[in-house]
């Protein structure tokens, strides 16, 4: 993998689906790289279901109170719409008679790659939640020029899910860092999730990472959960 230049590196931290784990593997991708010694930007540019950026239900908030170099900063730098309703983004917009401007979110990238390096970007939901009347989160990918990490469950189910993501972003020649499979309940057996490696790995041209398992303490996770990061970017912390 290529290495960290003077232009920010993007990382668009896209999902199977929604509630598949995005928000902890931005976290762990955050506490991974100021432990690094970079200087990284978490940004959510399409946020629902909370009130705002502060709210205990704000995935920014989330991060910003689990990784120490944020915890007296503002959650809201992080957020670029802000919707109440647990809705796609459209659709979560429409309600409260907005709407998104890709220009904005593209804006708000740009200026936080003069000053911050990687920018790990969450989006919300899966590639094909809509943004606007015309667009969907793949689309917003593809606009700022990011490359994705797919956060997949570990369990039943993941194999299509996966493979149909990983297939959607090919499709359109944008580069797919790796694959990282989430189990926060600890609830799927050893040999699915060995068989579900398996699948993805033959059956795409992506590989496994690794799994992240079920985290007590997110302001300071295990040592282990960090390592599918580690292989995924050792050789951009090669000299």
């Amino acid at each position: 993998m290529e290495k960290f230049h003077k232009e920010a590196f993007k990382i668009f931290v896209a999902g199977t689906d929604t509630g598949v784990g995005k928000t902890v593997l931005s976290l762990l991708l955050m506490q991974f790289f100021f432990n690094s010694g970079y200087t990284p930007f978490y940004l959510k540019p399409l946020q629902t279901g909370c009130k705002d950026p502060s709210d205990t239900d704000s995935d920014a908030c989330f991060i910003y109170q689990n990784v120490k170099s944020l915890n007296k900063k503002d959650p809201a730098d992080s957020v670029t719409y802000c919707f109440k309703n647990p809705k796609a983004p459209y659709f979560a917009a429409r309600n409260q008679r907005e709407k998104i401007d890709p220009d904005v979110i593209q804006k708000a990238v740009d200026e936080k790659a003069i000053s911050y390096n990687p920018l790990v970007i969450e989006a919300a939901g899966g590639l094909f939640v809509p943004v606007t009347e015309k667009m969907q989160i793949i689309d917003i990918i593809e606009i700022i020029g990011a490359k994705s990490i797919i956060a997949a469950r570990a369990g039943l189910g993941t194999i299509n899910h996966t493979l149909l993501t990983v297939e959607a972003l090919r499709k359109r020649e944008m580069q797919i860092l790796g694959t990282v499979f989430i189990d926060q309940e600890d609830d799927v057996s050893p040999d699915m999730i060995r068989e579900n490696i398996e699948a993805v790995d033959k059956f795409s041209e992506t590989k496994v990472a690794g799994v992240v398992g079920k985290i007590r303490n997110f302001s300071n996770p295990e040592k282990k959960w960090y390592k599918p990061l580690e292989q995924m970017f050792s050789d951009t912390f090669t000299d």
